[in-house]
């Protein structure tokens, strides 16, 4: 052995600023640190805006994955978000709208970058276990479903955004969410953005394990929103073997007010997957993760520089649109006038600024006539 080992990293030495880069103790079976070992716990840090990426943090998630692949002494990777609403939902919406709305050439760029990132956690050289403590939407769907393993608190919600908000789901949800849930429930999430519970995504083959996230008077309790039998007599309303919202989702907001998120469980869960990776032969371990990475990969590679090609181009249309629409528009309504931008469209219009005008929900929106 070497007296110096080689350092492999990119940016030795580099301080995030933009994400947290934790070295955690591997915990052993009984919750106890074993000598040596650790876990890298790579966490998102913008809590206030549901922990969208920026470019700067883009750009650290990337050295990031890359500073766990190169330690010897990292057993697994964890990759989550700071706070539990989000895990992550997608790229920050007001850099969207301020800066690369209607500035392709520069978006293109940036998706360059995104690329990289999902490429990098496609290419980890250690095993990726998506802890997800809260929403997984739009980008956060597609970069969660990058990694090899996910966990999840039973309060997340899992979806897509992009033809709700201007986009198609073409940074990876199109190439890996067909071979997650099948045919059927990728076109009908990808499609139409409507969101799935956490016990949904369990169900038809998204997540590996779900967790209680809520305590109610000092006792777990699962997600009133998403009732099981235990809440039957409370709220009325089941279907037996499945989850369904209850049908008094004005009193389940009220429980779940009266409720204290908890993350332990999840925190639990996710350390005893590390522990039973650690069980295991590690190049026999990491060579078998890649093997089956490639279903990913087979269909990321191919389409990766296409849709970041389109997707540079959607900027200025319904991209910029979109992102405009859901950055400035009032709280409760963040889309386009869908019915009148397909009204102009009909009659021929030019994608300019008068058009996008004429369908932005904000107040002062110009009107086209005729």
């Amino acid at each position: 052995m070497p007296h110096t080992l080689v350092n492999h990293e990119l940016a030795p030495g580099l301080e995030f600023r933009h994400i947290r880069y934790e070295c955690r103790p591997l915990l052993d079976g009984k919750g106890l640190p074993v000598d040596g070992l650790f876990n890298a716990w790579i966490s998102l840090d913008n809590p206030r805006q549901y922990n969208s990426y920026t470019t700067d943090a883009v750009k650290e998630v990337i050295l990031a994955f890359r500073r766990a692949s190169m330690d010897r002494a990292i057993v697994a990777v964890v990759f989550t978000a700071v706070g539990d609403k989000a895990f992550c939902t997608g790229g920050n919406t007001k850099e969207y709208a301020e800066y690369y709305a209607g500035n392709p050439q520069e978006y293109r760029q940036y998706m360059r970058l995104f690329n990289d990132m999902v490429s990098g956690i496609l290419g980890c050289d250690k095993p990726v276990i998506n802890r997800v403590n809260g929403m997984r939407i739009g980008g956060g769907q597609e970069i969660g479903m990058a990694c090899d393993f996910s966990i999840a608190a039973d309060t997340a919600r899992f979806g897509q955004a992009g033809p709700k908000h201007g986009s198609a789901p073409d940074g990876g949800s199109t190439d890996f969410l067909p071979l997650y849930v099948g045919f059927a429930s990728a076109m009908e999430s990808a499609v139409l953005c409507e969101p799935w519970s956490a016990h949904k995504a369990l169900r038809i083959g998204l997540l590996n394990q779900v967790v209680p996230a809520l305590k109610l008077n000092g006792e777990w309790v699962p997600n009133p929103l998403v009732i099981t039998d235990r809440w039957l007599d409370e709220f009325g309303t089941i279907v037996h073997g499945e989850y369904k919202v209850g049908a008094d989702r004005d009193r389940a907001k009220e429980v779940l007010a009266r409720t204290e998120s908890n993350l332990s469980k999840l925190d639990e869960a996710v350390e005893g997957m590390c522990w039973r990776l650690a069980l295991t032969m590690p190049d026999c371990t990491i060579k078998t993760i890649e093997s089956i990475r490639k279903h990913k990969l087979q269909h990321w590679d191919r389409n990766r520089e296409t849709n970041r090609a389109w997707l540079a181009l959607n900027m200025m249309t319904e991209a910029n649109a979109g992102f405009r629409a859901f950055n400035d528009g009032p709280k409760d309504r963040r889309e386009v006038d869908f019915l009148e931008l397909r009204r102009q469209l009909a009659l021929g219009r030019p994608w300019d600024e008068s058009l996008i005008q004429a369908v932005l929900p904000q107040a002062n929106a110009g009107s086209l006539k005729g």
